[in-house]
């Protein structure tokens, strides 16, 4: 089995990890322990993947939670058709860019009531459970029960995360994630005893516990103080999505993602322009492959932010994902000299930077493969949180764009463009790797680094995740410390405006399906976590 050169034992880093019957790899080890736990209790695929991302919400509540999004891509055993599922929320049915505009807002408010959608996961979490599982929901949230009970020491990432992000938590939010008003410390112990009630009685009684009743009129209560249009109707029609995958060729594998209203054509866009390239003949770490993704992403960005929405509003992603296209685009590249960022002009996401994200792969003993990405958005969502259990609410509704006419405009019942995406690669028709990246916007570049890191330059799959990253973002390249001081002069050179990121680009996860029946797990050492296999 080839796993790519073996790495450098006397340098830090980490090897692969390798197992035959199950794997999970996630950004803290407590949800791979629990993950692989489930699996050993005669879970599937499905109902670890739900046990540890929904404990995340616990270990990294800055990251994600229960009210909050998610989107899943995921195969039945004994089968290689990817399947999709659309846990994202909607804009309430009184929401309506032209009210943000007539108060002057040229962008929607991501501290207020009018970035908070109604919170998907939940929803979707019941629906697969139900639909896909094997165990039953009480079996998948009895972890972050007791955890949420017990509480979790907060681990070093987590507590660099929660320093940065502690301004955005606002009234009842300062009480339930602050520490007697302070930021929690490494090694501190973190409870929310308030959401291990509502996990407990969504347990008992499903999705109905959470979107009405007390629960729902919690959530209700603090957004209609501070002025929000949300009402109890909009709590309880949330509803997902089953839906169907987009992909993408590149070198004998193909990109499958989770289409709009997630960013995964973006991915596959990017993916389709550096396809134009014969990027295996550069250095991975060398400036001129850096200048080539930079100028790319600029691009993809750019399509991303005038195509993608809502997927009943979405009516160019054929063209988005189109080989044509992408040769049209790569034209624009000129080799020796960066390019201004169109994307700084096409309505982009919500500058504010938001790398919080949790991302869960778990693959079982029948080869039921899941790939699920869950989100808050920015760093403690909306910093809104409800008063009574401590449900801290997404502001997804910031990904909405205030022009009038973009497919991508905040309307009453719409979802919002999403920059979470999972992923999988396969190979003739088989699953190979489901994989995902966190990171805010950063995510359709992760994707087609780790993808180029493998497919160009053999990398495997723990390899193409420690690899150095760049990313082109807001009128600048940023390029993490990994990078020699002769790349960045280099990229300087070519017109690109370094900058140092203080806090590493994204972090990711990914599983390798060998046809050997080997399972090989990796996970990003940007994060606390690690992949665990039995």
């Amino acid at each position: 089995m080839h796993t790519g050169q073996p790495r450098d034992f006397h340098s830090p880093g980490r090897s692969p990890t390798l197992a035959q019957n199950g794997m999970c790899a996630t950004s803290h080890p407590l949800a791979a322990q629990v993950a692989i736990e489930t699996l050993k209790r005669g879970g599937n695929a499905m109902d670890a993947a739900i046990a540890g991302a929904v404990l995340l919400g616990i270990c990294e509540p800055q990251m994600t939670g229960i009210g909050g999004d998610c989107f899943v891509l995921y195969s039945r055993a004994g089968e290689n058709t990817v399947r999709a599922y659309n846990g994202s929320g909607r804009a309430p049915a009184g929401a309506d860019a032209a009210d943000l505009r007539a108060r002057d807002l040229s962008e929607v408010p991501p501290m207020g009531p009018e970035s908070v959608t109604i919170p998907g996961a939940i929803e979707a979490f019941c629906h697969l459970s139900e639909t896909e599982g094997k165990l039953g929901l009480d079996a998948s949230l009895a972890p972050a029960i007791h955890y949420a009970d017990e509480g979790v020491p907060v681990s070093p990432r987590v507590a660099f995360d929660w320093g940065k992000d502690e301004h955005r938590l606002q009234g009842a939010a300062r009480r339930a994630y602050l520490l007697d008003g302070r930021i929690p410390q490494i090694g501190e112990i973190f409870r929310a005893p308030g959401q291990a009630e509502v996990l407990r009685r969504v347990a008992r009684d499903g999705r109905d516990a959470f979107y009405t009743g007390e629960v729902a009129e919690d959530m209700l209560t603090v957004l209609s103080t501070m002025g929000g249009v949300h009402d109890a109707r909009d709590f309880a029609a949330t509803n997902g999505t089953e839906t169907l995958p987009i992909s993408g060729p590149y070198k004998g594998v193909d990109l499958v993602e989770h289409p709009p209203n997630g960013q995964g054509a973006t991915a596959i866009l990017m993916l389709n322009i550096l396809s134009q390239f014969d990027l295996a003949a550069l250095d991975p770490l060398g400036a001129q492959r850096a200048h080539i993704e930079a100028e790319a992403a600029k691009l993809a960005y750019d399509a991303r932010n005038r195509f993608l929405a809502d997927p009943d509003h979405v009516t160019r992603l054929d063209h988005m994902l189109s080989m044509e296209t992408a040769a049209n685009l790569a034209g624009l590249i000129d080799p020796t000299r960066a390019m201004r960022d169109p994307a700084l002009t096409s309505q982009p996401v919500h500058g504010t930077p938001h790398k919080d994200t949790i991302y869960i792969t778990v693959v079982d003993k029948d080869r039921m493969a899941v790939s699920l990405i869950y989100s808050i958005f920015q760093g403690f969502g909306s910093g809104i949180a409800s008063e009574k259990f401590g449900i801290l609410l997404q502001n997804r509704g910031a990904g909405f764009s205030l022009q009038d006419g973009h497919p991508n405009e905040m309307k009453g019942g719409k979802r919002p463009m999403h920059t979470i995406i999972p992923a999988m690669l396969t190979e003739g028709g088989r699953i190979t790797l489901p994989f995902g990246v966190m990171g805010g916007s950063y995510q359709p570049c992760g994707h087609a680094r780790v993808v180029t890191n493998m497919i160009d330059y053999g990398m495997d799959p723990q390899s193409a995740l420690d690899a150095p990253r760049a990313f082109a973002e807001n009128g600048a390249l940023k390029l993490e410390r990994g990078y020699s001081d002769k790349t960045r002069a280099t990229l300087e050179d070519m017109g690109h405006r370094i900058t140092c990121p203080d806090t590493p680009i994204g972090g990711a996860q990914a599983i390798r399906i060998h046809d050997t029946g080997v399972l090989e797990g990796a996970s990003d050492p940007r994060k606390d976590g690690c992949a665990l296999g039995y």
